[in-house]
């Protein structure tokens, strides 16, 4: 069987982004959102997702804005501002792991209650949970809090299933600097999608966000996965689209 989860990053980054994930997934094939909790809410926004047939996971940010902790609890994250620094290598590089878990767990934390409930799953912004020491943080929370997490590589794929944490099989998707996913090369990824369970990150949204080197890019990605007639060409081709809390059940 093919199972696909269409997952949208960075929610609540922008009303513009928000509203454009939202709209792709009733519109749309997107199924899973995952959310910037540490950023101010649009209430809007939150209050529709809560109602959304939407898987929502948190997207582990230590790489933009400012921490959900004082961020003179968290010297090893933040630069002189109290902000976070917006580069994964140098972050991971000085980050002390116990600032890191204190960070995370309050982001878990404050995201159940904005949301109301678990996140179906953990991802992390610049993917930085690629990088030691925070790669074992988020390992060991995904593990204990049983919630599955995003493997876009194959070694930490592996690392993943040897802690019994669930993920998918398989990982599709970047950023460019031109919009990744057009209508073309997402119709020719999914015709030729591999048995078992899929990730598809993508980033649909409207283009408030200039600061943003992928901002003009979210508009197209967001036409392509509302084309017209793409969940009936998804379902000849036999694949189930699901998000990551079907995968964990």
């Amino acid at each position: 069987m093919k199972r696909l989860i269409v997952n949208a990053d960075d929610f609540n980054l922008s009303p513009g982004v928000s509203r454009g994930i939202l709209e792709s997934n009733v519109r749309g094939i997107v199924t899973s959102t995952t959310m910037m909790i540490n950023l101010p809410f649009d209430s809007e926004a939150l209050a529709r997702l809560r109602d959304a047939d939407l898987g929502v996971g948190l997207h582990l940010n230590l790489t933009f804005g400012a921490p959900v902790l004082p961020p003179r609890e968290l010297p090893s994250l933040v630069d002189g501002g109290g902000r976070f620094i917006r580069d994964p290598i140098p972050v991971a590089a000085r980050a002390k792991p116990e600032e890191v878990t204190r960070e995370l767990q309050a982001q878990i934390e404050a995201f159940v209650a904005a949301v109301g409930r678990r996140p179906t799953h953990l991802d992390s912004h610049h993917f930085l949970h690629r990088y030691s020491p925070v790669r074992e943080v988020v390992l060991t929370l995904a593990a204990v809090l049983n919630l599955p997490l995003r493997a876009d590589q194959p070694d930490l794929r592996a690392e993943v299933r040897r802690r019994a944490i669930s993920t998918t099989d398989h990982f599709i998707g970047d950023v460019t600097e031109e919009p990744y996913w057009t209508e073309t090369r997402l119709d020719e990824m999914l015709s030729r999608l591999s048995a078992g369970a899929t990730e598809l990150m993508c980033h649909p949204g409207y283009n408030d966000v200039p600061w943003s080197r992928y901002s003009h890019q979210r508009e197209a990605e967001l036409r392509a996965l509302t084309a017209p007639g793409i969940r009936a060409r998804l379902q000849e081709q036999g694949v189930r689209l699901i998000h990551f809390g079907t995968l964990a059940g």
